[in-house]
């Protein structure tokens, strides 16, 4: 996993990750899933979005924090405040 962004370490940094998916800011076609996962290799925590497929589309390193706090935001999508 390349790391082209600095680590997610905070929630309000996650929700702008979150909401950057969801909105097309990243770019991203087919987009199916939004999940966190634990890197086998060395136990790092990310957040990953995959395709339709699991295929790995976008993955930004999240720290221990993140990745325990913020699995509800994860699970059930952010939503806008009004």
């Amino acid at each position: 996993m390349s790391e082209e962004q600095s680590v997610i370490d905070n929630l309000a940094d996650l929700e702008s990750f979150l909401l950057n998916v969801e909105s097309g800011g990243f770019g991203l076609k087919g987009v199916a899933g939004i999940g966190m996962a634990t890197n086998n290799a060395d136990g790092s925590r990310f957040v990953a979005v995959f395709d339709d497929n699991q295929k790995l589309l976008l993955a930004r390193m999240i720290t221990e924090n993140v990745f325990q706090t913020g699995q509800d935001m994860v699970r059930n999508g952010v939503g806008r405040k009004h």
